[in-house]
């Protein structure tokens, strides 16, 4: 069986759903299916990664990259509220195909969505900033993946933001950014979610 959140072609047999969100005073409509992460509501981390995410001092020029996009509430939100040009990725091809079914959905255009295991299929050089909801079930190696692959690919005063649960690894997950970026700081605290930023300086 392959049917994590985090497999390459999830092979449970699918359960579509319909809801309405608000993210970023719009509401958002989603389709969504079995074999993808939180999958009847847009999880409390990601809603707090995308009310605290800063877009007004990232560089003028450059996308934002999403990693481990879902069926795609961060991209989508940070790409209706920012009006820059989004580029989201997942392993997973039923969270991509949900994804690119959402974004016509909810008529937002500037996304550029395509299966990628993490960095290996990316359609530019460097981004203004990386955001990502890791895939914690999927490992400590594969998070600390994401954190230390971002740097290589952000422009010079480019952001990675990541949310993570204390319990699940945020103390780890800041020490290993720190050690990359040679900054880290907690953003926000919300129920045990931390949001952490590195700056490229």
């Amino acid at each position: 069986m392959t049917n994590h959140y985090y497999s390459e072609r999830p092979d449970t047999a699918h359960d579509f759903e319909q809801w309405a969100f608000e993210l970023k005073g719009r509401t958002f409509q989603f389709v969504t299916d079995s074999g993808v992460f939180s999958r009847e509501t847009v999880d409390y981390g990601s809603r707090v990664l995308i009310d605290a995410f800063d877009w007004e001092e990232l560089p003028d020029e450059g996308k934002i990259l999403d990693v481990g996009c879902g069926y795609g509430p961060i991209g989508l939100a940070l790409a209706f509220a920012t009006q820059r040009f989004v580029e989201m990725v997942d392993i997973n091809e039923r969270a991509v195909s949900l994804a690119q079914g959402n974004a016509k959905r909810n008529q937002i255009e500037q996304v550029d969505i395509h299966q990628s295991n993490i960095y290996e299929v990316l359609h530019e050089e460097t981004y203004a900033a990386i955001v990502s909801n890791p895939p914690i079930r999927a490992g400590k190696k594969v998070v600390h993946e994401i954190l230390t692959g971002a740097y290589p690919r952000l422009k010079q005063g480019g952001t990675l933001t990541i949310v993570i649960q204390k319990k699940q690894g945020a103390p780890s997950a800041q020490k290993k950014m720190e050690e990359t970026f040679g900054n880290a700081e907690i953003v926000t605290k919300d129920k045990g979610y931390y949001i952490i930023k590195s700056v490229k300086e």
